[in-house]
């Protein structure tokens, strides 16, 4: 079942030691007791693809074959590689299809049936990745196995429904939604938020599972005093975001600050809006999508990362911000609120009114002590949550379930 496809196996190996959400190898460990679990890592796209489910992905597998677990990866696209920790991962392409306004983007054909793939695979435990389509099938799959499965809450479908008005809105978008996490033995939450969201739907057993952050490639000695010179050449406030370039990250409510004299907006990810938001920005710098150390250095040469997505069910981009030493600005809702601690690593932006934003980051050119001392909060607020320590509880959980399906 698995395709074989040896130069698409070299790109996604080469694509690994890039990539911007891995660091540095480390030696693999074994797993406690010495007994790995054989684990399916369903996750909705992967490489090539460049997003926030794909770089937890990568995270999580290579975390599992660090601690001496045997992961392989079930994706719409993608194919075996190596991965940080010199472990070789396969990868099982299902059927797949263009995303409409997302041509670069595989996806899962709805309607397939994952029972045969996962029984050729034999895992002890299904983990799913912001399920949806695939997620969906695999979830079933899993059930008349009788295999356990592990579904993470890691985007909001029902808010995409919403603002990209699809047949049926948020009402469709949560039925389907409890249809999938319904079938799942445990859904795990990003944020406090989503949690307490997921609650009011309907769905559970649901418990915390947020996201760890790389303090190797986020980390404040990166700044770079010569981009910062490039990007800022008269010394001006250095904000930036990173995002993908869509709907809804609403990066045009930007407009109003990017015009703000003494200040430098620097945009930082690529996506469908990119023409549309360079004519609605047109002060600011598009670098297009970074990753790796070139990320890390923009990001800790930055003064405030700003963010205005109101839809994030936990925004890794803002921890990665703090991790680099940088305050966060952003919309009071969501996921960023576990991170942002508002007068103290930054701040929370209430409403919808880009001028309101704008007159924040005024006043914040104009006050460079609270800029110095949010900056001196921002990594200790974040430098707990390592990868690691989030891999480790994640692994807590797979085995939990595994353990009380045995036993029942």
């Amino acid at each position: 079942m698995l395709r074989e496809d040896t130069a698409l196996m070299r790109e996604n190996t080469a694509l690994i030691r890039e990539h911007p959400a891995l660091s540095e190898p480390v030696a693999a460990l074994p797993s406690p007791g010495g007994v790995g679990m054989r684990v399916a890592v369903v996750a909705e796209t992967f490489l090539p693809a460049v997003n926030g489910v794909v770089n937890s992905v990568l995270r999580l597998v290579d975390h599992l074959a660090v601690r001496g677990h045997d992961p392989v990866v079930v994706a719409p696209s993608g194919s075996g590689y190596e991965s940080r920790c010199g472990a070789w991962v396969d990868v099982a392409t299902v059927p797949s299809m263009r995303l409409p306004g997302y041509r670069e983007l595989s996806v899962a054909r709805p309607a397939g049936d994952l029972t045969e793939v996962l029984a050729e695979l034999a895992p002890d435990v299904v983990h799913l990745a912001s399920p949806a389509v695939l997620g969906l099938a695999a979830a079933r799959a899993a059930r008349t196995l009788g295999v356990p499965s592990v579904a993470v809450f890691q985007t909001d479908l029902a808010a995409y429904a919403e603002r990209y008005r699809l047949l049926g809105g948020p009402g469709a978008a949560w039925r389907y939604l409890r249809s999938v996490h319904e079938t799942a033995d445990l859904t795990l939450a990003p944020s406090t938020t989503t949690l307490a969201m997921l609650a009011r739907h309907g769905i559970g057993p649901v418990t915390l599972w947020p996201r760890g952050v790389d303090l190797d490639q986020f980390a404040p000695w990166h700044c770079d005093p010569r981009l910062r010179r490039e990007l800022a050449p008269n010394g001006e406030l250095l904000v930036g975001v990173v995002a993908r370039l869509a709907v809804e990250k609403r990066l045009e409510l930007l407009a109003p600050l990017s015009e703000l004299p003494g200040v430098r907006l620097v945009v930082v990810g690529d996506g469908p809006q990119r023409r549309q938001l360079a004519r609605r920005l047109p002060r600011a710098r598009f670098l297009g999508r970074l990753g790796g150390a070139e990320l890390g250095a923009v990001v800790a040469s930055l003064d405030l990362f700003v963010h205005p997505g109101a839809d994030e069910t936990f925004c890794q981009a803002v921890q990665e911000g703090l991790a680099a030493g940088v305050p966060a600005l952003v919309a009071a809702s969501g996921g960023p609120l576990d991170l942002v601690r508002h007068g103290q690593n930054g701040w929370l932006w209430a409403g919808d009114d880009p001028h309101l934003l704008a007159a924040m980051v005024a006043g914040l050119r104009d006050d460079p002590a609270s800029l110095r001392a949010a900056a001196a909060r921002a990594r200790p607020s974040v430098e707990e949550r390592t990868w690691g320590r989030i891999g480790d509880e994640l692994i807590g959980h797979l085995q939990h379930v595994r353990t009380r399906a045995h036993t029942h």
